[in-house]
């Protein structure tokens, strides 16, 4: 069984998209990019698919949620510790993120959550 898995989001603005997540430090895989969609990596078993909704609307009969309004998925990133999760979000907001929530802090797990440009947390 393969163990990789594509996430695929649609986006309004693919060159803005791809501008704020290179902020983040994330880095697109060429050959699976062009106008109507990248494929960002996460590592070297995740990946996250920007798509134009144009394209996206491709690949299901159902609407397109507005990410801004509603919410459909929440995407969880793992970092290595405090710090980075701080890191990260700081760059988020810096790009023209927001951040969604309060953090959030276990103890034994701490997070922060923020919106990209289209609304996806």
């Amino acid at each position: 069984m393969n163990s990789q898995i594509f996430v695929n989001l649609p986006v309004k603005d693919l060159d803005r998209s791809i501008e704020f997540f290179t902020k983040l430090g994330f880095e697109f895989d060429p050959q699976l990019s062009d106008e109507k969609g990248t494929c960002m990596i996460v590592n070297k078993e995740s990946f996250v698919m920007l798509l134009t909704e144009s394209f996206f609307k491709m690949f299901t009969t159902k609407q397109i949620c507005d990410a801004k309004k509603s919410t459909d998925v929440a995407i969880s990133l793992p970092a290595q510790s405090r710090v980075k999760v701080d890191e990260l979000v700081n760059k988020a907001k810096e790009a023209g993120g927001l951040e969604e929530g309060e953090p959030q802090d276990y103890g034994w797990m701490y997070g922060r959550s923020f919106e990209d440009l289209n609304g996806h947390i």
